[in-house]
């Protein structure tokens, strides 16, 4: 298979993979009874108190991220992290407008749990193709970089601080949160398992992600 091919589905599985997470991503919003992923409890907590959306909300902070990390990687990300930024933020929004609110325990519960695996197996799939990560991958490398911090202390600190400010401006924080910091990591694991065979039977190469 020659590099163009290749470089096709590098791009199917990138874009492929950001609409799953984004529809994981809204749904783990429609079940937030349990509370939310947590840039998600600071997302919501920024439309809470100064409106746009989440999706909106989203996409400033990641450009934020990314002004941060230039100033001191002096250097522009892959093209990838920026169509990851704004794709994530339009599908997001889209998915929130187009799936109905949930009322019952039950339902949410639902959203939640089904949320959970297609976020993890978007990210799994979208990772694959190494098309460069997302501002907050690129926030945690930049800590463990600048400041000489192990991955899980970096990303550990991180979660905690943006969950705690989005607490604070009203967003919704629950167990789902925890599971969310603990849980996730295991689906994308496995999720970048499955989807490395998926990649190499569709294209013939290898991912460099694992």
């Amino acid at each position: 298979m020659n590099v163009k091919q290749g470089f096709y589905w590098r791009c199917v599985f990138f874009i492929t993979g950001i609409i799953i997470l984004s529809l994981g991503l809204a749904l783990t919003i429609k079940g937030k009874l349990l509370g939310v992923g947590s840039w998600d409890v600071l997302h919501l907590g920024l439309q809470m108190n100064f409106g746009l959306t989440v999706g909106t909300w989203s996409i400033m902070l990641g450009l934020l991220i990314l002004a941060i990390d230039g100033v001191f990687s002096k250097r522009l990300p892959k093209i990838g992290t920026y169509l990851d930024m704004f794709l994530t933020g339009i599908f997001v929004d889209i998915f929130l407008y187009v799936l109905p609110d949930l009322h019952h325990t039950a339902e949410q519960m639902l959203a939640f749990v089904v949320g959970i695996i297609l976020l993890g197996f978007g990210c799994g799939m979208y990772m694959v193709a190494n098309l460069g990560v997302g501002p907050r991958d690129t926030l945690m490398l930049l800590l463990v970089h600048r400041l000489g911090w192990s991955v899980n202390r970096a990303r550990t600190t991180m979660e905690v601080s943006v969950a705690v400010i989005g607490f604070v401006l009203g967003g919704p924080v629950g167990l789902g949160t925890v599971f969310m910091a603990f849980g996730l990591g295991p689906v994308v694991q496995w999720a970048l398992k499955l989807n490395e065979k998926l990649f190499f039977r569709a294209s013939g190469t290898e991912s460099a992600v694992l």
